[in-house]
């Protein structure tokens, strides 16, 4: 048995941080361009990254990043994201990006996706970070469908450095 130390979700989480769409956001189709929101996912899954390990963290791999619906002119963007599980150095935090019409109050589901971040110490080598305590029927979902992503993961990169006998791209 170890005593690894642990944290709960709510102890790096970020709910309903709030930004407001303004001209300069949107792409030549009038939506807000999706490479914007994937910039703020980072930097925010990067805040859940370091409060739960208390180390500098860099992104390892984003991956499944599913635009469900376009975000426009006028909405305010809602942007939750939380810490699903950790391994060793590494963590993988749950994005979800909800459009909101600032006048209606109507919200749409716009964004979902996964970061993988590796915390390091002061010589930039991959450190071990606590374990997560799931608080809840959702985040114990979460938990046990983070692991089967990172076998998904894991699984394509050994296949394709078998396939060409060269490490993966």
């Amino acid at each position: 048995m170890t005593d690894k130390p642990s944290k709960p979700v709510s102890a790096s989480a970020i709910e309903k941080h709030v930004y407001k769409v303004f001209p300069n956001d949107m792409n030549s189709h009038d939506t807000v361009f999706g490479g914007m929101i994937m910039a703020k996912c980072d930097r925010l899954a990067l805040v859940v990254a370091e409060r739960h390990s208390a180390h500098v963290c860099v992104t390892a791999a984003v991956d499944s990043i599913h635009f469900r619906a376009p975000a426009k002119g006028n909405d305010t963007l809602l942007f939750s994201l939380s810490l699903n599980r950790s391994w060793g150095s590494s963590m993988e935090i749950g994005a979800r990006v909800e459009a909101e019409n600032s006048y209606t109050g109507d919200t749409r589901h716009i964004l979902s996706a996964f970061f993988t971040f590796v915390a390091l110490d002061e010589h930039d080598s991959p450190v071990e970070v606590p374990d997560v305590v799931p608080e809840t029927e959702e985040q114990r979902r979460r938990f046990k469908n983070a692991q089967i992503r990172r076998e998904g993961r894991l699984a394509t990169r050994k296949q394709l450095s078998s396939a060409d006998g060269k490490s993966p791209d």
